[in-house]
């Protein structure tokens, strides 16, 4: 961080949920370097190699800054006990059940981890005196929007997959939170995050097993996809300045928020929802909702090709036909984030994946 922008005190004490996941182990490893206090939860749910879980959490529970609780946040007697006891200032909810396509099969997961979960945890941080909830989102909330970048500023009311439909259900849960009991929460909407310590169900790892392996890549869409690729460092860097930083209650809530001209609201004079509008409804919200990408789409065949040059190795596709779920490209605007934290995703992507492949043929050979 800059010396301009805010911390964390030595007196926070931070609740980073879904710790053994990637985004959130480096999320509280960063924290931790920080010298703030950092207590991590994670069910350790069995969607992907366990191993990778616990090597994760390993690493974290060498600092002296964490703790660990193996804890399913689904289950409402064990998460109220556990902010009864936290005394946490804010939380960091990075647990999900992720996957596009796995919520195509196994929907009651999605339902049980991504809703029922999150709920859980709302109701901790309205009871016990959180000062700010920041949660994952998913760029998959733009679902079927056409037009590139994707704004905050966008509806993102038509989800492609359950996967999505839940994401945005934790937005519009939240956002109830903030305004009627004044909880500060704030949304980021991830954009296919990538890096050391990945998730093996995800397109960088899947490829480069199988560029490894010499076996076939599966091409989805005949390969005319973009995405937003975000390197993890990046996103970390995000999630922290954001979190130490509440949502105003004024101008920050997204314009896809209810329409004002339902509430006899002026559009001429300043933003129509916020306090003290003499002819919208008064609304004194503390929430926001933030882009975090890389701010560029990138071709599928030109990932592969770098992904391909940094491994030196040639990859092998298999060109299929659309999945269900998939939306061809993702593309975040985040002029938003950037206002607001002075920061913006910035690693190129040959960059990120050269840390990304260093790290991977080091993790392939430990298990062989």
């Amino acid at each position: 961080m800059t010396d301009s922008f805010p911390s964390f005190s030595k007196h926070d004490h931070v609740l980073v949920t879904g710790c053994a996941g990637f985004i959130g182990m480096h999320v509280a490893e960063r924290l931790c370097g920080d010298g703030v206090r950092v207590t991590g939860v994670d069910n350790f749910e069995p969607y992907y190699d366990p191993a990778l879980k616990e090597a994760r959490s390993a690493r974290l529970v060498t600092l002296p800054q964490f703790s660990l609780r193996r804890l399913d946040l689904a289950d409402a007697d064990a998460t109220r006990a556990l902010f009864c006891d936290g005394g946490f200032t804010c939380v960091i909810h990075l647990a999900a059940q992720a996957g596009v396509r796995y919520s195509l099969e196994h929907p009651e997961v999605y339902l049980r981890n991504n809703v029922t979960a999150f709920g859980h945890v709302l109701e901790g941080c309205r009871h016990y005196g959180v000062r700010h909830l920041v949660y994952a989102s998913s760029s998959s909330v733009y679902g079927a929007n056409h037009t590139l970048p994707f704004s905050e500023d966008q509806r993102t009311d038509h989800p492609v997959s359950l996967y999505a439909a839940t994401k945005k259900a934790n937005e519009l849960m939240a956002h109830s939170y903030s305004h009627l009991f004044k909880l500060p929460t704030t949304g980021l909407r991830f954009f296919t995050v990538y890096g050391p310590w990945g998730r093996p169900d995800m397109s960088p790892m899947l490829f480069a097993d199988a560029i490894l392996s010499g076996k076939p890549i599966k091409v989805f869409n005949y390969g005319k996809m973009q995405r937003d690729y975000t390197f993890i460092d990046d996103i970390v860097e995000g999630v922290v300045r954001v979190a130490t930083r509440l949502p105003d209650t004024i101008g920050e809530n997204p314009p896809s928020a209810p329409d004002p001209k339902h509430f006899g609201g002026n559009l001429s004079g300043g933003h129509p929802l916020s306090k003290g509008s003499k002819e919208g409804v008064e609304r004194d919200v503390p929430y926001a909702i933030y882009n975090i990408g890389g701010n560029n789409a990138v071709a599928l065949e030109t990932f592969i090709d770098t992904l391909s040059r940094v491994l030196g190795k040639n990859a092998i596709r298999d060109y299929q036909a659309m999945q269900s779920g998939d939306v061809v490209a993702t593309y975040a605007d985040v002029s938003r984030l950037e206002k607001v934290t002075a920061f913006a995703p910035r690693t190129p992507l040959e960059e990120g994946l050269k840390r990304f492949a260093e790290w991977y043929v080091a993790w392939r050979e430990s298990k062989t």
